[in-house]
């Protein structure tokens, strides 16, 4: 069975938010088009949404619009098999029952989805795989942020996401393209 891991999708990415990501609007909708199918085919949904602690920046501060799921966002309380998951570290798997609510699932692969593709997104990959799930990222369904730093350069949002699934593919994750329907 394979789930759907939804990663931080968060006010705090938006344009308005304190974390922009420049891709927000479009990675959003490939979300909610993975979220629609998912539920089609009845297949279970993990909300992942992200906490700074407390001596962490004022991102993602809990019960504040920043820290809200976005528009379209979190589990149809309707069914039984989509589940919201707190965290205040990169990985989702970490500190969390995810990998036990998704082995009662019947989960052997997931499809994750969500921001920032080089920080939580691709810790919450490398968590997935090292539990020995099979790995399905769609890259339309991510998104990162400009990285500048004195001594290694620059890269832009688009550069920092495709160099995170780069690594993230060579690790086993498979990056799906569905334009071509093919990994």
């Amino acid at each position: 069975m394979i789930a759907l891991v939804i990663v931080d999708a968060q006010n705090e990415f938006s344009s308005g938010g304190k974390r922009p990501v420049p891709n927000h609007q479009d990675a959003l909708s490939a979300i909610l088009a993975h979220v629609e199918l998912a539920r089609r085919q009845e297949r279970p949904i993990a909300w992942i949404r992200h906490y700074n602690r407390p001596n962490e920046s004022n991102a993602f501060v809990p019960d504040t619009w920043g820290s809200e799921l976005s528009a379209g966002c979190g589990p149809n309380q309707d069914r039984c098999n989509e589940k919201v998951f707190e965290k205040d570290v990169f990985g989702a798997f970490t500190g969390t029952d995810l990998e036990p609510w998704l082995r009662a699932q019947g989960v052997s692969t997931v499809l994750i989805a969500g921001f920032y593709t080089h920080m939580c997104l691709s810790t919450s990959v490398r968590e997935a795989l090292v539990r020995g799930f099979d790995v399905l990222v769609d890259p339309r369904a991510t998104g990162a942020c400009d990285l500048i730093h004195d001594s290694l350069g620059r890269q832009s949002a688009d550069e920092v996401r495709r160099t995170a699934l780069l690594q993230l593919a060579s690790m086993g994750a498979q990056i799906i393209d569905e334009s071509r329907g093919q990994s």
